[in-house]
């Protein structure tokens, strides 16, 4: 039996999560094609007779600007502290110099595995020189070339990484596809509908809080907050007449069912916190 932690780490939008996805089968981290989606490590567990992998897609490495960030780079730390693989993800038309002084600063002390990700989008030649380039740096012991997006052999995929994970039992009993609760996901769910609809900075600037969860006979009735900064982001939420938020919440409701696989009622609410990024007790109450 092969089990141990497998952590994915880069810079943002390198496909981190879409990475993640692609392995389970299923939508464990919400995708946005705008940066510092993940705020979040992400456990996911995937079992089969022979091995486990705890997979964990954590936060896209930056330079803190708030207190929010500091909490999501320790996010990283704690996933650096516990790998028995790492999962090294670069864009293959990123920038590959910066991409391998964010790896050489993680100062790793398990063996890694590069993954040139979004090839479906460059030349053979360029993927060729992207994996030469990082083929020749020390901390890497092989190189993997995929597109997240378009989808992974799995097998393929997971058979370098099981050759570098140790012998030992299971960590996680039972069917759990993750250690955290269903709560969080529900709000990951609607902030990602955040992202989808409304404009560049203010997805930056909300949090999403599930006050209750309940389930009934025929649905789960969930409560949420929806935390801004500023009475105007509150209007821009709230929308002409209630139709933005309305819209956020029909878009929520259905990717939520899909997640639970059954009926909910879904009720929004907008509440203005200012400076909650720099506040560290209701960066502890919203789950930071």
């Amino acid at each position: 039996m092969k089990s141990g932690f497998v952590n994915i780490f880069g810079r943002p939008n390198a496909g981190k999560s879409t990475l993640l996805n692609a392995l389970m089968g299923e939508k464990m981290a919400i995708v946005s094609p705008k940066v510092q989606t993940t705020r979040h490590r992400i456990k996911a567990i995937l079992t089969e007779k022979d091995y486990q992998v705890v997979l964990s897609d954590t936060p896209g490495i930056i330079e803190p600007k708030y207190k929010l960030h500091e909490k999501m780079m320790q996010a990283v730390k704690g996933a650096l502290e516990d790998a028995d693989v790492a999962l090294l993800i670069v864009d293959v038309n990123e920038n590959w110099e910066e991409a391998n002084a964010i790896f050489e600063a993680l100062r790793l002390r398990v063996p890694a595995i590069v993954v040139v990700n979004k090839i479906d989008r460059s030349g053979q030649e360029k993927i060729k020189e992207a994996v030469a380039f990082f083929e020749a740096k020390h901390y890497c012991k092989r190189v993997i070339t995929i597109s997240a997006l378009s989808g992974i052999n799995i097998k393929n995929f997971l058979k370098p990484i099981l050759e570098l994970l140790p012998e030992g039992e299971p960590f996680y009993s039972g069917d759990d596809i993750s250690d955290l609760p269903t709560k969080f996901f529900v709000s990951e769910l609607i902030r990602e509908k955040i992202y989808e609809l409304l404009s560049d900075e203010l997805p930056y600037q909300t949090a999403v809080v599930v006050r209750e969860f309940k389930e009934k006979t025929t649905l789960v009735k969930i409560v949420a907050d929806i935390i801004v900064h500023r009475e105007t982001q509150k209007a821009i939420l709230l929308g002409e007449k209630g139709s933005m938020i309305k819209k956020l919440g029909t878009e929520a409701r259905k990717e939520i069912e899909t997640f639970l696989q059954q009926k909910i009622f879904l009720e929004l609410f907008v509440k203005v916190k200012p400076k909650w990024r720099e506040n560290d007790l209701q960066l502890k109450e919203y789950g930071y």
